[in-house]
């Protein structure tokens, strides 16, 4: 698949852009591959229902443009709201970087805030990766995502999953901690957690629901990637790409969300909910 980062296409016909490879950061796919191949064909069936080859893409807390950049080299208006300078600063250097500067925009903000800069209604997707682990009200945080998006538009939520972590605190020997993330009712491990806030896929479920949207679609992220000895995929010939075929066949699958580092939920309303 190509690189992301290459300069573009003419406008007429864009490239089809991956997070699978990143020459410079290997292990970064791991991250990004599966909630990618879910949005890259959400986008496609966006651009196939609305008739418009370009789509306007909020992303809420989107930093340095992970998935803003990729998506504008698709040819799409992506605007990223997110409340660090320095990563709106990252994000434009990025964008500039991959020739998309003129569909990539940055606006300092948060998705409490958010129609103090984004219009209300004005967009066909919306992205919430990894936003109400930090937020004060999550389902605030879900209606306010849902509220930016036009009728039939796509709601993409990434959120750190509960069961991944209490899977990696019991295989690295803190059986306590463990069994304190899975006792606390915002899923933290101790005191010395980075994470505030983790989610169940049904806490997830909920609040898209209780929004208004339909879910279409779970992924478990990262199953595997966190629990696999670095050394092994970084010098192993062909175990990064097997891994992520790995992690690609059991992300749809239920028994694997439990265990998942991060959740991925993809709702809409209307037809499109159900496509």
């Amino acid at each position: 698949m190509s690189d992301p980062m290459r300069p573009p296409a003419p406008h007429h016909q864009p490239p089809q852009a991956s997070l699978r490879s990143d020459p410079s950061r290997p292990r970064a796919s791991l991250r990004t591959a599966v909630v990618w191949e879910v949005l890259q064909d959400a986008l496609e069936q966006r651009v196939k229902a609305t008739g418009r080859p370009v789509l306007d893409v909020l992303d809420t807390g989107g930093g340095s443009g992970r998935f803003a950049v990729p998506a504008a080299r698709l040819g799409h208006r992506v605007t990223v709201v997110d409340p660090s300078p320095n990563a709106l600063f990252a994000l434009e250097r990025r964008a500039a970087e991959a020739g998309v500067a003129d569909r990539v925009r940055g606006v300092q903000g948060d998705v409490h805030g958010l129609f103090d800069v984004v219009e209300r209604g004005g967009h066909d997707v919306v992205l919430c990766h990894g936003v109400l682990e930090y937020v004060d009200d999550p389902a605030e945080g879900v209606r306010n995502a849902v509220a930016a998006l036009r009728p039939d538009g796509v709601l993409s939520l990434l959120a750190a999953g509960l069961g991944g972590a209490v899977l990696a605190r019991a295989l690295a020997g803190h059986f306590t901690e463990a069994r304190q993330a899975l006792q606390d009712p915002d899923g933290r491990w101790g005191d010395g957690d980075p994470m505030p806030r983790r989610f169940t896929t049904d806490q997830l479920t909920t609040l898209v629901e209780g929004a208004g949207l339909r879910v279409r679609a779970v992924h478990g992220v990262r199953v595997f990637a966190d629990l696999v000895p670095g050394v092994l995929v970084d010098t192993e010939p062909g175990a990064l790409e097997a891994l992520l075929k790995l992690e690609e066949a059991a992300a749809e699958l239920p028994a694997f969300h439990s265990v998942a580092t991060q959740i991925h939920v993809l709702a809409g309303t209307g037809e499109q909910a159900r496509a």
